[in-house]
């Protein structure tokens, strides 16, 4: 088998696990957390005079933002691999 035939197959398998499995995944993550931080500011906003229930939209809001960091992140790590390896020849 060719040296450049091991690379070529190697390369689309990386980008079909990227296109194919990760993206999707870290798409549906980021709208879960999108979600999140969207409930989180009805809830902030709907409580307005309950403290407690305001707490309580103001932490759904910080773990929304943090999920959605957290994916962003992954996202530009996945991406940032995937060109070092197209770099190297893979």
């Amino acid at each position: 088998m060719n040296t450049n035939t091991i690379s070529n197959t190697f390369s689309q398998l990386l980008y079909n696990i990227e296109y194919f499995i990760l993206t999707p995944i870290i798409y549906l993550l980021f709208g879960l957390a999108l979600l999140l931080f969207l409930y989180g500011v009805f809830e902030f906003i709907k409580n307005s005079d309950d403290t407690e229930e305001r707490k309580k939209g103001g932490q759904h809001i910080l773990w929304g933002v943090i999920g959605m960091a957290i994916m962003f992140s992954a996202y530009g790590i996945i991406n940032l691999i995937l060109s070092t390896m197209e770099d190297v020849g893979y």
